[in-house]
């Protein structure tokens, strides 16, 4: 049995570290260029850099996203980008996911000791798509999300042994092929596949009838209206022993452009599902319900299996509302605590002295703590903190660690 890689997303260095410090084996993020989430934060090289050296004194990996499908006025940049790359050294990434056949021969002549995965934009259908990617130096293909568990099994026979495979197994989907969008590039000259995309599958539609001009007819799924393209996030919480069982080397989590909290709640749950799974299937089944618990807790869409079980009716790929729901709002990431037990926190929202918090643990606890005091940079007590991404001090009833999350209740 293939002990699977939890490989979990990361949009900044906070982020990074509350990844890793969660349960990580890998973390995969994006630079300033040429990744496919150009709206995320993503990382300065001096941040890369400083992110890659936490996450390898953890004992994590990092795999650097470079999943543009280039332009000829790309090349150069990516050339330079890959050069400086190399130029890390013992920090450097240890991987990099690519996308396109150009930019991939230029990170094997650039810099042949980083491993070398393929995106799923490269549409990864089938086994001999995998074994051309070996060929060519692969170490590492990701699946198309359109792949049911089966195909994942034959490919998994029929691909060398030392080849790995990473598929989504939690997140947001695509409504298009394996991310090949246009919908963006029409409506905003925004390109999604050079990571500009404005998510227009998640927009509100209407029809209109060509002799009508101006009458918009609205497709009514309930009172919201109608989101014909948005599809349910992806959820695999409750199929481990499937994916395990598939011969999947790394389960990759969704989510690049969203918060540390998101983070953490997916990947502690996560990290306890597969270690409880492998360690006695029966501890596995009996804690299912603290992984739904924890997992509808953190920011989500509805649900679905998405096509590892075959294709997906209407019922399951699409649903009626593109609001989500949020039941946790993150104040920080603890940071150093003082002998007096106050931790330092970067502001993320509004709280106030005498509020009841929770202090949100990497081992799975959650721990109720009041507020029982909120002092300023300058050393200033004062009774709220209204003004997010301020440095602060925070006393409360109950002693947190470094690195611990704060959210509260909603």
């Amino acid at each position: 049995m293939r002990k699977p890689e939890l490989l979990v997303p990361a949009s900044s260095l906070e982020v990074l570290k509350t990844a890793v410090m969660f349960g990580a084996d890998a973390v995969y993020i994006g630079g300033e260029a040429y990744g496919l989430r150009a709206k995320a934060k993503n990382f300065s090289m001096e941040d890369m850099r400083e992110g890659i050296r936490f996450a390898h004194e953890h004992g994590v990996r990092v795999h650097v996203t470079a999943n543009i499908l280039a332009h000829n006025n790309d090349l150069a940049g990516v050339e330079e980008y890959f050069k400086e790359l190399r130029s890390f050294g013992e920090d450097a990434p240890d991987a990099l996911i690519i996308a396109d056949p150009g930019v991939f021969q230029l990170a094997k002549q650039i810099c042949p000791d980083i491993e070398r995965h393929v995106s799923t934009q490269a549409n990864n259908t089938n086994y001999a798509t995998y074994r051309f990617w070996y060929e060519q130096g692969a170490k590492r293909v990701v699946s198309a999300r359109e792949l049911s568990l089966a195909e994942i099994r034959e490919i998994r026979d029929r691909i060398p042994e030392d080849l790995e495979i990473e598929t989504f197994i939690h997140g947001a989907m695509c409504i298009s092929y394996s991310g090949r969008c246009l919908l963006s590039n029409f409506f905003t000259g925004r390109d999604a596949n050079q990571g500009a995309c404005t998510h227009p599958c998640r927009w509100k539609y209407a029809v209109m009838e060509e002799k009508r001009p101006g009458e918009y007819l609205p497709v009514y799924e309930n009172e919201r209206g109608t989101y014909i393209f948005n599809s349910k996030d992806l959820c695999m919480i409750e199929h481990i022993p499937e994916l395990i069982e598939a011969g999947i080397d790394s389960f990759k989590i969704e989510g690049r452009m969203k918060t540390a909290l998101y983070v953490a709640t997916v990947a502690r749950t996560y990290r306890k599902a597969i270690d409880d799974y492998l360690t006695s299937p029966d501890l596995y089944h009996q804690n299912m319900n603290w992984y739904q618990e924890q997992i509808s807790n953190c920011t989500y869409r509805q649900f679905t299996t998405g096509f590892f079980f075959g294709k997906p009716n209407e019922e399951t790929q699409i649903y009626d509302n593109n609001t989500y729901v949020k039941e946790y709002t993150y104040l920080g990431i603890v940071g150093d605590v003082r002998e007096d037990g106050a931790c330092r926190i970067e502001q993320r929202n509004k709280f106030s002295v005498g509020e009841t918090i929770e202090i949100m643990k990497p081992d799975g606890q959650n721990i109720s703590a009041k507020v029982l005091g909120i002092e300023n940079e300058a050393g200033e007590m004062q009774e709220s903190a209204p003004h997010p991404k301020q440095s602060l001090y925070v006393r409360l009833d109950a002693k947190p660690d470094t690195y611990d999350i704060l959210r509260r209740a909603e």
